[in-house]
């Protein structure tokens, strides 16, 4: 059971704070509540920019590492398609410099022609290395392009084009930061060695006089219902044949979330899976294969990937993965099995909120699904799931109708 209290601030910014007295650090996350799916379609990889620009200098403070540096703490940022994560880590007495550092940055950045430029060039160069040059880059953004009609998680992250950040104005980075970036749009956490009353006396101090900005209403174009299989074939320079099936699934608080979660751990979750047994062990399709899903608020995927052994042909491997997807279809999943997949979710659970880090950002993230208490709920939601569950949802997610894949052939060289 993790304890937490909550209360929010007249502007609107909701405060998490969880007491865990046996270490001798504080975590001080901020979540905004603001991914890549709330972008302009022509104006992509914004929310991931801003990951970037959140450290080139705020109004008042015009180096955001050094003071972090010698109050002893460290920091990082994630984005995703759904929200944006920041996360300061410090020795407890020095916690006031995460507050100064975060209340600045959310009041304002510090908006120049320069560090944007800066920034963009990071950004620009981080697309080229992981997106264009990469072995297999490409894959993400021809898949999501492929499963993801109407809805914006049909671009990543990083941006659909290189053009919408070598073309970013200073005005629609201002723009998207007030917008978004406001004390109403945001959940601040802070877990460690504090108590309850400092923070709300240093959220008060340091974050009370932002102004609130505009609530953002999200809405969202929903995805159509699948009626038929796609397929798409893609040639590059890579070292070996690869293989990817998706398959779009039930959205993150829904039941469907949790059973697609265990069935992953059914085909993918390690040495002892049902594909790797069959696939890489028994057969010698594969050189590696796995299933996870892509854990989206909305609705999300199933993904099967992997790369074949050379000389076996990607009909052949395609082939020899439906066929085990029609054994998970096919019958009940064994008690035994069941409980054992059941046994190794709840120990990553467990093992991921050993860290007061984790904690943290967890306790952000369930504040944004709507309730801040899954952290504690959550794993009897797993518990609850049957075998016959598995069966019905099993059926629905890998209908032929349902699937979409890539064959990612390896460019013959002379």
């Amino acid at each position: 059971m993790i304890k937490f209290e909550k209360f929010s601030l007249a502007n609107g910014l909701r405060v998490i704070v969880h007491e865990d007295v046996s270490t001798p650090m504080v975590v001080v996350n901020v979540l905004y509540d603001v991914g890549a799916r709330d972008e302009d379609p022509k104006r992509t990889g914004f929310a991931h920019l801003f990951e970037h620009l959140m450290f080139g200098g705020s109004v008042n403070i015009e180096d955001f590492e050094t003071p972090l540096q010698l109050a002893g703490g460290e920091n990082n940022a994630y984005t995703t398609n759904d929200f944006t994560n920041y996360y300061i880590q410090l020795p407890a007495e020095n916690i006031e410099t995460a507050f100064w550092l975060e209340s600045d940055r959310m009041l304002s950045l510090a908006f120049s022609e320069k560090s944007l430029e800066v920034q963009r060039k990071v950004v620009m160069e981080e697309f080229k290395e992981h997106y264009i040059n990469k072995p297999y880059g490409d894959v993400w953004f021809k898949m999501r392009e492929m499963v993801y009609k109407k809805h914006p998680y049909r671009w990543m992250t990083i941006g659909s084009e290189l053009s919408h950040i070598e073309e970013a104005r200073l005005e629609d980075v201002k723009n998207f930061f007030f917008k978004y970036y406001r004390p109403v749009n945001a959940i601040l956490v802070v877990a460690g060695k504090v108590t309850v009353q400092q923070v709300k006396e240093l959220a008060g101090k340091w974050f009370g006089d932002i102004p609130a900005g505009e609530r953002y209403v999200r809405d969202l174009p929903a995805e159509p219902v699948q009626k038929e299989a796609r397929r798409i074939e893609v040639t590059a320079d890579v070292p070996l044949d690869a293989l990817y099936k998706c398959y779009p699934m039930a959205s993150r608080t829904d039941k469907g979330y949790y059973i697609a979660d265990l069935i992953t751990e059914v085909l993918g979750g390690g040495a002892s899976s049902r594909l790797y047994q069959s696939l890489v062990k028994e057969k010698k399709l594969f050189s590696q294969i796995e299933c996870y899903h892509t854990g989206s608020v909305d609705p999300g995927l199933v993904v099967v990937e992997g790369k074949l052994i050379k000389g076996v042909s990607l009909e052949t491997a395609d082939a020899a993965v439906e066929e085990v997807l029609e054994k998970l279809k096919a019958a009940p999943i064994s008690a035994e099995e069941l409980t054992k997949i059941k046994n190794k979710t709840e120990s990553a659970i467990v093992f991921e909120d050993m860290s007061v880090m984790n904690r943290a950002s967890s306790l952000a993230i369930y504040e944004l699904l709507g309730d801040v208490n899954m952290m504690n709920t959550e794993l009897g939601k797993y518990q609850a799931v049957t075998a016959e569950e598995i069966l019905e949802t099993s059926r629905q997610l890998f209908d032929k109708k349902n699937s979409n894949t890539m064959y990612y052939r390896s460019e013959k060289k002379s």
